[in-house]
């Protein structure tokens, strides 16, 4: 069977043994609108729970407006275009509005990837600002929760008169799905927001996972703080496998949000009949894949489906490395993830990006994972936790050979795009 993995910017071939492996778990089809564009407007003279966004921006004297990074592939010029001709309408000026783009933790961007996310009109005619989590003191403290996290906001998103929210809505591994409240915190968040909301404390809860939003506490916790940060008006979409809209969604945080979510959850469900020995899957390519820290959401997507003591094989270009220096420390301060964990739950201390190696050392409590990439040399991901392998059908083999004649292989081609369950009423694997 050859199944193209997302992979970098141009996709990975790959062939597996056609006897073993079950057909691909993919994105269920959901037409692409024909005029995006043209629904967001619809969407923002018609939303859910809230005034049309002309009405909430009459009279208003600024406007922040947040956008993910470049670490997440929203379609944003096809968004900002109708936002802002209708801040334009309600008689915001070009000055009056700011393009704040939610970098949590990340690095910032570069100039020519803001032109890549927001398209060089925009880029050129607007103010173009990222957020900086370690600086507190570009931050307003809104108070600290009953689950004692300090709400520390970008003081820019926090002054301005209106307060929007796009985004995109996917699964995520530890707050359910992303979108809505998400850009607010972390998008939006201090350090010292962020290293608590992103603590072992949250983060250990079994329901801090992916297609979890009731119960999960991370995220309760972010809706939360995203209510004493404000905001007036989200809009947020949903794409196909091949990155089209599929659907808008616009108005209250939460009530647009959770109609989303329920369109998402009729998509990126795949099943399969029984846990399987080996899982085959992506980081979902650029730019999800360039960097290892990101790629570990393409392996805590498939713990649902892999047997305990499975293997898990990734392929994921890693173009710009493992990710943070922060997050490269961890590996050298902690060579067994069993010493990481016990170091973490003391709670003494915190690093920046922890939360990754913390996602990573869940999965290889239940599997063992195969890296493929040609973005980081072998000797490096091998002191990441990962046995580093040359070839997908290499990684395969040597997985099928210790399983045996009866093991089985899914693959998940666009990784964490996806959601895959066990379904027992579709008979026996195999």
């Amino acid at each position: 069977m050859r199944v193209t993995l997302d992979y970098g910017k141009t996709g990975l071939n790959v062939d597996l043994p056609d006897d073993r492996t079950l057909p691909p778990l993919t994105i269920r089809p959901a037409p692409p609108l024909d005029d995006p564009e043209a629904e967001v407007v619809r969407c923002l003279a018609e939303p859910i729970g809230s005034p049309p966004l002309l009405d909430l921006a009459r009279g208003k004297r600024s406007a922040c407006i947040l956008v993910c990074d470049i670490t997440r592939p929203v379609p944003n010029p096809v968004l900002l275009r109708p936002i802002l001709r209708t801040l334009h309408a309600a008689g915001l000026a070009t000055q009056d509005i700011l393009i704040l783009v939610a970098t949590g933790l990340h690095r910032p961007s570069t100039p020519a990837e803001k032109v890549e996310m927001l398209s060089e009109e925009i880029a050129r005619t607007y103010r173009v600002e990222d957020h900086y989590g370690t600086r507190l003191e570009e931050h307003t403290y809104l108070g600290t929760t009953p689950n004692g996290v300090p709400a520390w906001i970008d003081s820019r998103y926090v002054q301005a008169d209106l307060k929007i929210a796009t985004g995109l809505i996917e699964p995520h591994l530890m707050a359910g799905y992303s979108g809505g409240r998400k850009l607010i915190c972390p998008g939006i968040a201090a350090f010292e927001t962020v290293k608590l909301w992103h603590g072992p404390r949250f983060l250990e809860h079994p329901l801090a996972d992916c297609g979890f939003l009731e119960g999960n506490p991370v995220h309760e916790e972010n809706t939360r703080i995203a209510r004493m940060a404000g905001c007036d008006f989200i809009v947020n979409v949903t794409l196909d496998g091949a990155r089209r809209i599929t659907s808008v969604v616009a108005g209250d945080m939460e009530q647009a949000f959770l109609k989303g979510v329920a369109f998402v959850e009729t998509v990126v469900k795949a099943a399969v009949p029984a846990p399987v020995d080996v899982v085959v899957t992506s980081s979902a390519g650029h730019p999800l894949d360039l960097t290892f820290y990101q790629a570990v959401k393409g392996l805590t997507g498939a713990l649902p489906i892999v047997k305990p003591g499975g293997t898990i094989v990734i392929a994921a270009a890693l173009a710009e490395g493992l990710g943070s220096p922060e997050f490269q420390s961890l590996f050298e301060e902690h060579p067994t993830l069993e010493g990481f964990m016990e170091a973490i739950l003391k709670e003494e201390s915190f690093t920046v990006d922890q939360w990754q190696l913390e996602e990573l050392a869940k999965v290889r409590r239940k599997a063992r994972v195969k890296f493929v990439s040609d973005g980081v040399p072998a000797a490096v991901l091998s002191r990441c936790h990962v046995e580093p392998v040359a070839t997908v059908e290499l990684a395969v083999a040597q997985a099928l050979e210790q399983y045996g004649p009866e093991a089985r292989v899914a693959v998940i081609p666009k990784g964490p795009y996806v959601l895959p369950v066990v379904d027992p009423t579709l008979g026996t694997a195999g």
